[in-house]
């Protein structure tokens, strides 16, 4: 096929010229990655019906996947993208409407159609794709496949590409905002001697030869990243859980000789759906089922089918991230990453930049379980120990449009700041049914940061707007400087946005509303003042 030029894409009318943040550099590639382009916002994607046959020795991968798609604008002659990265290929594509001509440009395929398309007509495009796909150095944080062993010697493969993108492999329109409406359905190809573990439930298994097909199916919406083939030596229990919409399947797909380490380890589940249900509302995939899968790495939210891979230990790796001897209470991956099926997988950001929605709710998750698994006071000590791991380098909201995800505060600084903010509400009964509020009125959505930020000062009756400035938009942590002479407390705000409403209580039930000007206030009790540290800003004496 004629090599497409940039030039079509330059007569989009977007900035494809290089930008800078920080020590970033942005390219009209990331653009084109992270941006709903001309090339992309005219069509929906409904379904996925794909396949996907890893070999081992090889260390490659082929298959196909039929994307069907709803026009949701009208359009002639368009160019749709279609994201596969380098140095996978496209060896075929077909689409059911003229296609002028199809080329794989670096990490993008651009269609052409001949036709016009009128608003809610659909189509299909399937590709057949093949190639040796990029190897991840470090997953799941260094995205890629995983080609390795298992303890026995036996081929274990699978992948993770949450920031690099499902395309490093997979044929799909990569980008957050725009999941498959209606689901997927997944063929995992295997030797005879191995198993395909796929997201959602096992339909059908068929054996032709010395392979056999395992076929998965998603009913619910889901994210690219999220839809991951697991093959190796596994094996398979069961159990269910009574929750808020009936029973639910749970289903875990071990190694062989994981299996009583397993059952013993899972028990943590049941408790797990219980305090989750309880803050967040009903498990969003009752129709998919809740999975727990064993991964060559150590964990990640892939919906319905969580990759579990934390040794059977509890805490993170045997560790407590917190310092404070909690976190080894309960095992950080099944908690964390299955929290994600409500902040992720349920409610998803649509440009990677609002990353924060999904990590700072699910590293806060860890604290709500622990409130309802343990105590509030070793969930707060939970809360308060995690900020030894904040960096506070760059702001939590990334770039836009790029593909960018902000800085890695976002889990620990982000968990602080809506534990600020349930401060500040004061009201637990009402906090929960805010959390259980955005899952219900954004179910199976994505959204924006702002959706999210007006939603909670809407139903809260809190203007919160300048504290998500604070804490998602700058590197500057609140101090309250005071000084105290007998009853009267001097103070006032530095390090702030401008404007920060940032009220807090001290002495258990006095709340003062500090700004950049100082105040002075009577206390209600004799003595020191006492500052409630639940507040993730900085306190200091300037006596």
């Amino acid at each position: 096929m004629k090599k497409l030029s940039y030039a079509l894409l330059l007569v989009s009318g977007l900035a494809f010229g290089q930008f800078f943040e920080h020590d970033k550099v942005f390219t009209k590639q990331d653009t084109l990655k992270g941006s709903n382009t001309q090339f992309r916002n005219f069509w929906d994607v409904k379904k996925y019906d794909l396949s996907v046959e890893p070999d081992f020795e090889q260390k490659s991968i082929k298959g196909n996947n039929k994307i069907s798609f709803e026009i949701i604008k009208e359009v002639t002659n368009p160019t749709f993208q279609i994201d596969l990265q380098q140095p996978m290929k496209a060896d075929k594509v077909e689409g059911n409407f003229p296609i002028t001509k199809y080329n794989q440009d670096g990490d993008f395929i651009f269609i052409t159609a001949n036709k016009k398309f009128k608003k809610g007509e659909k189509y299909t495009i399937t590709i057949t794709y093949s190639g040796n796909p990029v190897i991840a150095k470090r997953p799941p944080w260094d995205g890629g496949w995983v080609f390795t062993n298992d303890e026995k010697g036996r081929p274990w493969m699978s992948v993770a590409d949450e920031g690099i993108g499902a395309s490093i492999w997979l044929p799909t329109k990569d980008i957050w905002s725009d999941e498959p409406d209606n689901g997927i359905i997944m063929k995992i190809i295997t030797p005879n001697d191995l198993v395909g573990v796929g997201n959602g439930r096992l339909i059908d298994k068929k054996i032709n030869g010395n392979k056999t097909t395992y076929t998965w199916e998603v009913k619910n919406p889901i994210n690219a990243y999220s839809i991951i083939p697991n093959i190796g030596k596994y094996v398979n229990f069961k159990d269910t859980f009574n929750g808020e919409k009936g029973k639910l399947d749970l289903d875990y797909w071990v190694l062989d000789y994981n299996l009583d380490k397993a059952k013993k380890q899972f028990e943590q589940v049941k408790p797990m759906l219980s305090a989750f249900e309880y803050w967040f509302g009903p498990y969003p995939f009752y129709e998919d089922s809740y999975k727990l899968v064993d991964s060559p790495y150590l964990g990640m939210e892939h919906q319905s089918s969580v990759a579990y891979g934390n040794q059977y230990m509890n805490g993170y790796l045997g560790r407590d991230l917190s310092g404070t001897g909690v976190g080894l209470k309960w095992d950080f991956i099944i908690i964390h990453e299955s929290g994600h099926e409500w902040f992720a997988n349920n409610i998803t950001a649509k440009d990677q930049a609002d990353m924060w929605i999904h990590e700072s709710f699910t590293n806060y998750s860890e604290v709500l379980f622990t409130e309802k698994y343990l105590d509030k006071k070793s969930a707060d000590l939970y809360a308060i120990g995690i900020r030894n791991i904040i960096s506070n380098d760059t702001p939590i909201i990334g770039h836009y449009g790029v593909r960018n995800e902000g800085s890695g505060d976002m889990y620990p600084k982000g968990a602080n700041m809506i534990h600020t903010i349930r401060q500040v509400i004061d009201n637990d009964e009402k906090f929960r049914q805010i959390l259980r509020g955005l899952n219900k009125d954004f179910y199976h959505q994505t959204v924006s940061a702002q959706q999210i930020e007006n939603y909670i000062s809407a139903k809260s009756g809190i203007d919160f707007s300048t504290v998500f400035d604070q804490y998602l938009r700058t590197v500057k942590i609140p101090s309250l400087e005071y000084s105290q002479e007998g009853t009267m407390l001097k103070f006032r705000y530095t390090d702030i946005v401008k404007g920060l409403k940032l009220p807090i209580r001290i002495d258990g039930d006095q709340t003062i509303n500090p700004t950049e000007n100082w105040q002075t206030v009577q206390l209600k009790k004799r003595g020191p003042v006492e500052f409630n540290t639940n507040y993730y800003i900085n306190y200091k004496n300037i006596q």
